[in-house]
């Protein structure tokens, strides 16, 4: 199903800034494209959406920038050694260098907010007020996301040319659902900004497989402890890992940060069953839903596999 999302702002924006410089439309065209998904990662991650928004604006030159045209890249967000989604290569600092790719903007706007939630280099941003877009700015300089010496500088006049601060101030209100659209509306209000938040514990590294982060259970560890370290909400954790309260971690288990995939990635076809090892851990393993498993291998849900069974985990 498309989502066609409608936004109604509620304050009059001016035409100029307040230094007078002019605005530019195709600039206008990207936030009010845009402005939704940074007001929706804000919500969710406490990155002001004032600096996702500038950041976008920066990095694609408002959507116009071959990463953002054929990879959906609107923050020139590099591979890394922990991707293993799609890739294109592309001339920056050196020539040819690997970047993300992504099957949608929104995609590329959630795993920007990971990139900085989930990364050591950028904790201290988060222990900074919503509302500072300036020392949100300088420490992205500082924490060198960018190689350019005036990338704060240059964000915070974006920010204060086109008033994204506004969307700092903004939340997400779901107004009505009909059968092809879901319609939305931003309230902008001058309360007190939503408390900080709180980076995941470094103590815990992050990982992937199937395109999905997790981190590995330690000694003693509980889904208690790791929605604190991670400050994801306990709920949130459990239905991640198709598991109840109270489930009894070992070290070296696999936790999901984020929902399971259907089947398994590419490359990842049948499963050999080991010895000790039950239908959730295997779906542990690949990322994949337990009732897929099931579901994928025509099996009843109180069958438990034997050392040396074969499962399927992609059609």
């Amino acid at each position: 199903m498309r989502s066609f999302i409608a936004i109604t702002v509620l304050i009059i924006t001016s035409i100029f800034h307040v230094q007078g410089q002019q605005r530019q439309p195709r600039y206008e065209e990207y936030i009010n494209k845009y402005k939704t998904l940074a007001i929706k990662q804000q919500q969710e991650y406490k990155i002001p959406a004032s600096i996702t928004l500038a950041q976008g604006l920066l990095e694609t030159g408002a959507g116009t920038s071959r990463l953002a045209r054929e990879g959906n890249n609107h923050f020139g967000i590099k591979c890394k050694e922990e991707w293993t989604g799609g890739k294109m290569y592309h001339d920056d600092d050196a020539v040819g260098e690997c970047f993300r790719t992504y099957k949608s903007a929104e995609e590329s706007y959630i795993d920007h907010s990971k990139f900085l939630a989930y990364r050591k280099y950028y904790v201290a941003l988060f222990k900074l007020d919503l509302y500072d877009y300036k020392g949100w700015a300088n420490g992205l300089q500082a924490a060198n996301y960018a190689t350019d010496k005036a990338y704060g500088r240059k964000l915070i006049s974006l920010i204060e040319t086109y008033e994204l601060y506004k969307y700092d101030k903004a939340k997400i209100v779901k107004k009505t659902s009909t059968v092809k659209d879901d319609i939305y509306e931003i309230k902008i209000n001058n309360s007190e900004p939503s408390k900080r938040y709180e980076p995941i514990n470094w103590r815990r590294r992050i990982l992937q497989v199937n395109d999905i982060h997790y981190i590995t259970a330690q000694t003693n560890d509980t889904y208690d402890f790791i929605s604190y370290d991670t400050r994801l909400k306990l709920k949130k954790l459990l239905k991640y890992n198709e598991v109840e309260k109270g489930h009894n971690l070992k070290e070296g288990d696999i936790v999901f940060l984020q929902s399971k995939k259907k089947y398994a990635d590419k490359g990842n076809n049948i499963h050999t069953v080991k010895g000790g090892e039950s239908m959730h851990s295997i779906s542990q393993k690949y990322g994949m839903r337990m009732k897929s498993l099931y579901q994928l291998n025509k099996l009843k849900d109180n069958y438990v596999p034997k050392q040396g069974d074969t499962l399927k985990v992609r059609k």
